[in-house]
């Protein structure tokens, strides 16, 4: 692979291109400031304004979720795997119907595997612009995203409404549901009981995975984060492994499988057959199965990387309550 097929699949935090738009909840007051970044695939984005980086699925999507200080994102629910990790800033993840049956904070480097099948939102409770990246199960995870009831109802006392065709339109600019287009229908209260509503109890020791504990576990070599022998024991249509400037090594890897490497913090010489490139805090790079790379750290200090790669496992649901 030459140097310029390898560079246009890598994709630069500072070359983010971010949409206001992306969902329902672009209007609604606390929720109105997110900037919402499909890097791989798809993603889940209700709005015709999201840029997609790099439209290639490795059998999942990666996005991100930019916000200022108490901006959240409002209750939803995958029907794949959500995976997130803190990039900047300190975060508060909440669940359940109304947001109230758990939550937990997690910090720069901390990674949650949110259960499909669960109301859940966050917000950015630290003082400056916050970033958190995201792993989507599956290669289509756009129509994968069913809201609360009272979301839909905020967001239409607002300007936009969700038509069942899965998109947005918005009455401040005119626009209204096409003919033989109707509104998303709202969740039953019948179906809303089919939710689970965990507690904090059950889902932090199982979904939750603190940076600190990785870096000392990665003293013995890349950890497995997510998977069925990880961390985190799950099968979610992919893996999630940490590698650190102590767990690296020179060895070339061929995976065979789509690798998606997510710089935490430190700088990252890649090398390939055919030339290098060094990979900065929140850049992306998708490897694709038939190329061999290497990955060290460029320079002393401490520097981190989260490596997603895709399984032959279905991107079902993850919670067994």
């Amino acid at each position: 692979m030459t140097p310029q097929e390898m560079r246009a699949r890598i994709v630069r935090y500072g070359e983010l291109v971010p949409c206001k738009t992306a969902f329902i909840d672009a209007h609604t007051p606390g929720s109105d400031q997110k900037e919402n970044f499909t890097i791989i695939g798809g993603g889940v984005s209700e709005s015709a304004d999201q840029h997609v980086h790099i439209r290639d699925t490795p059998g999942f999507n990666i996005g991100a979720a930019g916000q200022p200080p108490k901006c959240r994102n409002s209750l939803h629910v995958h029907r794949t795997a959500e995976v997130f990790f803190v990039l900047k800033g300190r975060w508060r993840f909440f669940w359940g119907r109304f947001g109230t049956a758990g939550e937990v904070v997690l910090e720069e480097g901390d990674i949650i595997n949110i259960p499909t099948g669960i109301f859940r939102g966050f917000e950015n409770i630290g003082t400056d612009y916050g970033m958190i990246m995201a792993i989507l199960g599956g290669d289509d995870a756009g129509g994968g995203v069913v809201w609360a009831p009272q979301v839909i109802d905020d967001a239409r006392a607002h300007g936009l409404v969700l038509g069942e065709n899965g998109k947005l339109y918005d009455s401040k600019k005119g626009q209204s549901l096409p003919d033989g287009v109707g509104p998303m229908p709202l969740l039953t209260d019948e179906q809303l009981k089919n939710f689970p509503e965990p507690t904090s109890a059950e889902v932090v020791p199982r979904y939750v995975a603190r940076y600190q504990d990785l870096m000392a576990l990665a003293d013995k070599g890349p950890v497995r984060v997510i998977g069925a022998d990880a961390v985190l024991r799950d099968k979610p249509g992919f893996e999630v492994d940490f590698i650190t400037h102590r767990s690296a090594d020179d060895e070339w890897v061929r995976s065979g499988r789509n690798d998606v490497l997510m710089v935490m913090r430190g700088h990252w010489r890649l090398s390939w057959e055919g030339g290098e490139a060094i990979l900065a805090p929140g850049d992306t790079c998708a490897v694709p199965p038939r190329i061999g790379y290497c990955l060290k750290p460029s320079m002393s200090g401490e520097a981190s990387v989260y490596r997603a790669r895709d399984t032959d496992d279905a991107a079902g649901a993850t919670w067994q309550g």
